[in-house]
């Protein structure tokens, strides 16, 4: 159904993977269960099972019963979210927090700025990082490389991010997208594609990251997109050091290498059919 994969998509948006996504989602319509009919309906193993639901408990999206054999219970969906959204209110804190000591720890040591002026900055909100942005793929000569989760990638198209790399792979640059596609973010992929950029698939990695022309670099601290609002709070860095932008773009080969083409990936999943097809 439509409104399943609005709702699993939203809620990749609001940080789970798409295998945390599912089985929140299964336990929500279906009520509690044990490990083994999920692992059949979802067609993976207990172990998997077991390791996402794990994630789901830390989350505070599922809680286990106290009896044996242990029942998996869904936490109701507002309560879930508000324990969501005020575990990235605490994080947020922590990372002002952070920023505060080490510049004052900078202070002390008497840190001096490198000899091309070196420039560090906290992005906090979702406009912030476009208004960047923006301006840095206008600029571009060569390249720009992005690592993120499938939601950042959606959004970007959604702000308009999309249109002006398209305008640049016309300019002749190259763009790559390494994300993590699913069944749901299929033709927001195919728009990726025919933007011009290059796509290929890689499972959720730790840390979101775009290097421009490997001068410049952004790199997610707490980027979990839950909706397409400019004012939504992230926490990303920014800095024109090209010994970090280096550093990241070695990483993005070492990811990129690993990945699969889009289109197999794609076609992967037009083959397996939609996943909510297990709710029925």
């Amino acid at each position: 159904m439509q409104t399943d994969y609005d709702f699993i998509l939203r809620l990749i948006g609001f940080g789970l993977s798409e295998k945390e996504a599912l089985l929140y989602l299964q336990l929500l319509k279906y009520g509690p269960k044990t490990p083994s009919p999920l692992a059949k309906s979802l067609h993976t193993y207990r172990e998997d099972v077991y390791r996402t639901m794990t994630s789901l408990i830390e989350k505070g999206m599922v809680k286990p019963s106290l009896d044996a054999p242990t029942v998996y219970i869904a936490v109701d969906l507002e309560t879930a979210l508000a324990s969501a959204l005020a575990k990235r209110e605490s994080e947020l804190r922590e990372m002002e927090l952070l920023k505060l000591q080490l510049n004052e720890l900078a202070r002390q040591q008497q840190f001096q700025p490198g000899a091309d002026g070196v420039n560090i900055k906290l992005l906090k909100s979702v406009k912030e990082l476009v208004n960047v942005a923006k301006p840095l793929i206008d600029s571009l000569q060569e390249e720009l490389l992005l690592a993120v989760p499938a939601p950042a990638a959606i959004i970007a198209t959604r702000l308009g991010i999309k249109g002006t790399a398209s305008e640049f792979v016309t300019r002749g640059g190259k763009v790559r997208v390494l994300t993590d596609i699913s069944y749901s973010t299929i033709d927001s992929m195919h728009e990726l594609m025919e933007s011009g950029g290059e796509v290929r698939h890689l499972n959720q990695h730790k840390m979101p990251f775009v290097v421009f022309d490997r001068k410049i670099a952004m790199s997610g601290i707490d980027v979990e997109f839950a909706h397409s609002s400019l004012s939504q709070p992230i926490a990303a860095l920014y800095t024109d050091d090209p010994t970090f932008a280096q550093y990241l773009a070695s990483t993005f080969e070492i990811l990129w290498n690993q990945g699969i083409n889009a289109e197999n990936r794609i076609q992967q999943l037009l083959e397996q059919g939609p996943p909510q097809a297990d709710y029925q």
